[in-house]
């Protein structure tokens, strides 16, 4: 009752009669071997942390940015799990976590992230699917990672993952989507999307949009499926007059190369356009006639300009995946335009991450995830930035309905452009965990 493995579209053949490998334009996370209900299991866990590289938005007594350390508290508690009824399919998974700094109170704060997949058939040949993340914290150590109560990959929404300041950032991101079976092996989707990302920092910039998606997938034979898909996206900062508009075209195709390993792509281009205000120097005659005499002011005299710019990218993704007892192991990249990270606006970014997560039946549970990502800024900063990152998490059971968990995150922040953007971050922390039954707390 308790194999944990990753449900994707475990219950589609039931619901739409698709049952090929799963569709990575959809958001779908990787087929399992077999569908598994997950009892809805409450825990808490009460930990002790040390931390390196905390850093609020602010600079010491000499201009510098901040680099502390601290040891500290941590309660954090939760909510996971999966059911399917006759023809629903839900599931969740919700965590809050408090956390005190003995010598750095100003750190001192809260996190909560929830993810929720909903499938619904409407009728023997429609569905409606729900993709809902959002979450409020001020550390960002968590990438988003493939979960076993959660029926899509959050590597597909728009989640805030490589913020450099400690600050405290609300973000949302919902995705909705119509599914037509129209035979057994020609299928539609339609999908909208709409996110928010919002700072505390007024010298950080938070971000709106909305996301217009569309696809249609042939089942060419029982292990492979190819397609089509457009999306638009419309977003906007929050902060700065800036704004930016994405057209995206892609062919995909996904085949299951054994009973279990799958592999799904997207390959194509986007078209980008984007409008911010920037700084430009004065004409020295210009600034003759309208700037202040030197040494009347200490505010310096410059020009702003509206700038438009419009380019093409690569629109490339891709994971394969390998479903093993109890657990998966996924390696995922891509390259598309994303809304930076809030200090960084519009960027062309890469990504290449790695991931494996396994849960017991009776004492072990592990996630253990790293990722590397490198981005090329071309709103209102020009220049590159990159960040690595790597993270670990146990629980074992010591005694019935009580664990002993274990974490470890690490963040590396790199620029060859901006030498003050390089610094490194580290997380380590360590307690009892609590909850019913049997099996491992699920950590991620």
């Amino acid at each position: 009752m308790y194999q944990l493995t990753i449900v994707g579209i475990l219950l589609t053949p039931a619901y739409a009669q698709y049952g090929g490998p799963a569709i990575l334009s959809r958001g779908q996370a990787p087929t399992g071997m077999s569908p598994a209900q997950i009892d809805f299991r409450p825990f808490v866990t009460f930990e002790g942390n040390y931390d390196t590289g905390l850093n609020g938005v602010s600079v010491d007594q000499n201009g510098k940015l901040v680099n502390d350390s601290g040891i500290g508290v941590s309660l954090s508690a939760g909510v996971s799990g999966l059911h399917s009824w006759k023809h629903t399919m839900l599931g969740l998974d919700y965590r809050i976590s408090f956390r005190h700094y003995g010598n750095q109170s100003f750190y001192d704060g809260s996190d909560q992230a929830l993810m929720l997949g909903l499938t619904q058939q409407l009728s023997r040949h429609v569905m409606f699917a729900l993709r809902q993340s959002a979450g409020l914290s001020s550390q960002n150590y968590t990438q988003p990672i493939l979960s076993s109560t959660i029926p899509f990959d959050p590597g597909i929404a728009y989640l805030p993952t490589t913020d450099f300041f400690d600050n405290r950032t609300i973000y949302f991101s919902t995705q909705a989507d119509l599914r037509v079976q129209r035979s057994t092996r020609l299928s539609y989707d339609v999908g909208v999307d709409g996110f928010l990302t919002r700072r505390r920092s007024t010298a950080l910039f938070g971000n709106k949009g909305v996301g217009a998606r569309g696809d249609v997938q042939y089942r060419a034979s029982r292990s492979i499926t190819v397609g089509a898909a457009y999306s638009y996206t419309h977003y906007k900062f929050i902060g700065i007059l800036s704004s930016t508009d994405v057209h995206g075209g892609v062919g995909t195709f996904s085949t299951r190369l054994s009973k279990t390993m799958e592999f799904s792509a997207n390959a194509g281009f986007a078209f980008y356009e984007t409008k911010f205000v920037r700084v430009v120097p004065i004409d020295p005659v210009v600034a003759a006639v309208i700037c202040p005499p030197p040494g009347t002011t200490t505010q310096p005299c410059v020009a702003t300009q509206l700038f438009y710019g419009r380019n093409w990218s690569p629109n490339i993704s891709a994971r394969l995946s390998k479903t093993v007892p109890r657990g998966v192991l996924t390696l995922s990249g891509g390259h598309s335009i994303t809304p930076g990270n809030g200090l960084f606006l519009t960027s062309a970014s890469s990504t290449v991450n790695a991931g494996y997560g396994y849960t017991g039946l009776k004492r072990w549970s592990l996630n253990a995830s790293g990722g590397y990502s490198w981005s090329d800024s071309v709103g209102n900063i020009i220049g590159r930035y990159a960040s690595y990152s790597i993270g670990a998490s146990v629980s074992r059971q010591i005694i019935t309905s009580t664990h002993f968990v274990l974490g470890f995150n690490a963040h590396s922040y790199d620029s060859p452009d901006f030498k003050n953007y390089n610094r490194w971050a580290y997380n380590i922390h360590l307690g009892l965990g609590f909850t019913p039954g049997d099996v491992p707390i699920r950590l991620w």
